[in-house]
């Protein structure tokens, strides 16, 4: 879930960075404690976990101008889900924490005027009864059409079932970067 989230080095990510952290004060000063009712979640996105990891990147990913269904990208989650991107600033780990509307309010505006397409490149499931965790690789483009991707990275997804439908607990993400490339095992075939 990179969604153009500064974390690397290379051109560019000092605006992406100080526009992400604008976003995120902002976010959390604008709207602290607005109360939303949850929208009823679609059940084909939430009767497995193939239907829900689906259903983040789907919900998270559309054309520049187009407008996300937040209300849809709620319904995946807990009541106290979090989003964590995480990134290195001057040597050090660094994470921010959302809530899922906190989350949408954070982004809306950059998913928006860019378009932003993130996709699963290969993924492991973890399940222990109503537990499962779910790390996903993912690359992020402006455009279905870009020949490359702008990041790639791997999603931390937590989730739980309770007994009826499976809900994101947490998000909990990292970007890759020069210092930290995303392992071979994590890469569909051959390693990308």
């Amino acid at each position: 879930m990179n969604n153009q989230l500064p974390v690397g080095s290379g051109p560019g990510q000092a605006v992406y960075r100080t526009a992400f952290l604008a976003a995120a004060v902002l976010g959390a000063v604008v709207s602290p404690g607005v109360a939303r009712a949850q929208v009823e979640a679609d059940p084909a996105d939430v009767e497995s976990i193939d239907g829900i990891v689906a259903a983040l990147y789907d919900v998270i990913s559309g054309e520049a101008g187009e407008a996300r269904d937040w209300g849809r990208f709620e319904s995946l989650f807990v009541s106290d889900g979090r989003l964590m991107p995480t990134w290195s600033q001057e040597s050090r780990a660094q994470r921010l924490s959302w809530g899922p509307a906190e989350y949408g309010e954070a982004v809306t505006e950059s998913l928006e005027r860019s378009g932003f397409f993130e996709t699963e490149l290969h993924r492991e499931v973890q399940q222990f009864g109503q537990v499962a965790h779910v790390f996903s690789t993912y690359e992020s483009r402006n455009s279905p059409e870009d020949e490359t991707p702008f990041a790639r990275g791997i999603n931390s997804i937590q989730l739980f079932h309770d007994g009826t439908r499976w809900w994101i607990v947490t998000v909990f993400w990292a970007s890759e970067r020069p210092d930290l490339p995303v392992p071979a095992e994590y890469l569909p075939g051959d390693g990308g």
